[in-house]
């Protein structure tokens, strides 16, 4: 009890002195009311990856844009996320021996890089940019063929789905 009470003093003090628990602070710039999120440009080669990072990036930009109208477009813009993916590689990381002795991968990586830049309309300067932003996600594969499930693409949803929450978190707070 002593700790719920302690934790709760903390959190209202850190409250009042300006800071605020991660992901629930920043706002966009009052200023925009209509943001464009277009397609991101896609160099990996990977089917499909461009239209679920924009996605992601659009439902955590509608989840805590507050009153913004985010839309896929360039034209009639107040301000516009660009991204170009530009790395996506897969790489073994962990080994197991395998029923016949050989040793083989049973866990991944996946390694998703990104150019990311927000700016405002009629502005040159970016209010944000990364020239290489990076996300990580790990996933195992059994050594059995009889169990096998190809898990890339749980791991792809798990990683679009932070790199969306971080870029948007990183976005607000940066202005």
């Amino acid at each position: 009890m002593k700790r719920r009470a302690a934790l709760t003093a903390m959190v209202a003090g850190l409250a009042g002195c300006g800071y605020g628990l991660v992901g629930r602070g920043g706002s966009l710039d009052p200023t925009i009311k209509r943001l464009g999120v277009p397609l991101f440009k896609d160099a990996t080669g990977k089917p499909g990856l461009d239209q679920k990072i924009t996605s992601r990036v659009i439902e955590e930009l509608l989840k805590r844009g507050s009153g913004v109208n985010v839309v896929q477009d360039r034209a009639g813009v107040d301000a516009l996320v660009e991204g170009e993916l530009t790395g996506y590689a897969i790489n073994p990381v962990g080994f197991e021996q395998g029923a016949t002795g050989t040793t083989q991968a049973s866990r991944y990586t996946v390694v998703l890089t990104a150019r990311v830049r927000y700016t405002k309309t009629g502005v040159d300067e970016p209010l944000y940019q990364n020239d290489a932003f990076q996300f990580r996600d790990e996933y195992d594969i059994s050594g059995n063929p009889a169990e096998f499930f190809d898990r890339e693409g749980q791991a792809l949803d798990r990683l679009a789905l932070q790199f969306a929450r971080t870029l948007v978190a990183t976005m607000l707070e940066a202005f």
